[in-house]
């Protein structure tokens, strides 16, 4: 996808639970963020060949087994910096051993610590590519999303059609749309939401057509008299 003259963006199908990652880079850099590395670090890092980037940082909108399986491997062998809120730090360290037995998958590496934590409004960046930091809690405490250049990266809070899953440990399901209709839905219409599983879709789409947040913003309505 070429979202300007010199960024790009492709995404990766990766692992069991079929979760997205994203490779954002710049062409007249070389250098990449990699959003949300769930699996299959081989396969990512030869998408970032493919489009001619090396991957610089990653940033993970949250820290569910899916979405971190491949932290370890993207950061040992580009040496990338890597960023997650800290409130989903103790899921980082801990969830993973857990669900991954569940599942019983063989884990050989749980994912390192982050480098750095990420707070709203950060702006994540390397040479060529920002992200600005949107702090979406509901599905975990430490959900975050990241916009820019008209696309939105919203991880497991925002889906089309539907919304995260908030029955797990440190869900809410009124965060969650809060979440969504406050701090998501007020981007532009033509924002492009790019998400942690299944389709694309887009604000405009999401606020005409998503069952959920029609539902929430009529009780809201109802509520407020």
């Amino acid at each position: 996808m070429e979202v300007a003259n010199e960024l790009m963006v492709r995404g990766l199908v990766v692992g069991v639970f079929q979760e997205n990652c994203w490779v954002i880079g710049n062409r007249r850099t070389g250098e990449a963020i990699c959003i949300d590395p769930g699996d299959e670090p081989d396969e990512i890092l030869a998408l970032a060949r493919d489009m001619g980037v090396q991957i610089k940082l990653i940033a993970n909108s949250h820290a569910h087994l899916d979405h971190i399986l491949g932290v370890y491997g993207v950061h040992a062998q580009t040496g990338s910096k890597f960023l997650l809120h800290e409130a989903e730090l103790d899921l980082l360290r801990n969830g993973w051993r857990d669900a991954s037995a569940r599942m019983g998958l063989d884990v050989e590496h749980g994912p390192p610590d982050p480098d750095g934590f990420v707070l709203e409004g950060d702006i994540v960046e390397v040479d060529g590519v920002r992200l600005q930091a949107i702090t979406t809690p509901g599905h975990t405490p430490g959900s975050v999303s990241y916009y820019s250049e008209g696309l939105l990266f919203s991880g497991d809070t925002l889906f089309r059609g539907s919304i995260g899953r908030t029955d797990m440990p440190g869900g809410s399901y009124e965060q969650e749309m809060d979440s969504i209709c406050d701090r998501l839905l007020t981007l532009p219409d033509e924002t492009l939401v790019l998400p942690g599983h299944m389709q694309e879709t887009s604000i405009a789409a999401e606020k005409a057509q998503n069952p959920f947040v029609l539902d929430w913003m009529q009780r809201r309505s109802a509520a407020q008299g």
